[in-house]
């Protein structure tokens, strides 16, 4: 009798567990249900704005390129935080131009810049062009370009700080023990001069002077010293002005000096 042939099916594969089946199921639930999570969230507008600034001031597009900023998005807060922060954009950039242009008129760009960063719009006076080296009054032909700028920024809402700098060069007098001094005394005779002759809002002006602790530039040269030797205008962002301090009236239980 012939012996049947066996058919050689190979070797049986082996099976995987059962308890891998649930495994991949619950797998597959957490990942669509983070999938819904993402796609229920919202954008922060707010931060994503601050992003845009950052990488606008970095990348130079505010100084006259166009805008950057996001359109409109719906929903209530967020549209309205929006629309003020471009509205606010466009004011600054009219008011920067206004500035150029008195700047370009008057043959200033040795003495003045202006541009716009993410603390809003910045009128740097260089070197000497309001002060004399190591002083603190201000020059005649200094005063006829503060009442100029002082006349586009009279209109603006937004708060007004004043920041003194100075070089790395000691100084040592009886008015000026040092550079903290001086740059302070700069700011403070600005701020000054921008309420007493032009009535600008006092509680919407401050002065800051920051000594040689903040240069733009290394003070290994003549020229570089130059630069560091500044008077900066900064009309500050409205969302910034929330974190100044406060008038007294506006404070429960102020009182003293």
């Amino acid at each position: 009798m012939a012996r049947s042939k066996r058919r050689d099916s190979g070797p049986e594969l082996p099976s995987s567990p059962g308890w891998m089946t649930t495994y991949g199921d619950m797998m597959t639930l957490v990942l669509c249900f983070f999938v819904l999570l993402f796609s229920f969230s919202q954008i922060d507008l707010a931060r994503f704005q601050d992003v845009i600034i950052s990488v606008q001031g970095a990348l130079g597009v505010l100084e006259g390129g166009s805008s950057l900023t996001p359109e409109p998005m719906p929903g209530g807060a967020a549209d309205e935080a929006a629309l003020r922060w471009q509205a606010e954009q466009r004011r600054l950039e009219d008011i920067l131009g206004k500035v150029r242009e008195y700047v370009e008129e008057n043959n200033l760009q040795n003495k003045i810049h202006a541009s716009l960063d993410e603390r809003g719009l910045t009128i740097r006076f260089l070197d000497t062009a309001l002060f004399d080296l190591g002083q603190a009054d201000l020059k005649p032909e200094a005063r006829a370009i503060l009442d100029n700028v002082a006349s586009i920024l009279r209109s603006l809402p937004n708060p007004i700080r004043v920041e003194g700098h100075t070089d790395n060069l000691p100084i040592n007098t009886y008015r000026f023990p040092s550079n903290w001094e001086l740059s302070t005394a700069r700011a403070t005779t600005v701020v000054r001069y921008l309420a007493e002759k032009h009535g600008i809002p006092p509680d919407r002006l401050s002065a800051a002077g920051y000594g040689e602790w903040r240069p733009v530039a290394p003070n290994d040269t003549p020229e570089h010293r130059a630069q560091n030797r500044r008077v900066d205008i900064v009309v500050l962002r409205t969302d910034l002005a929330k974190q100044e301090p406060l008038g007294g009236s506006a404070q429960k239980g102020g009182g003293g000096n």
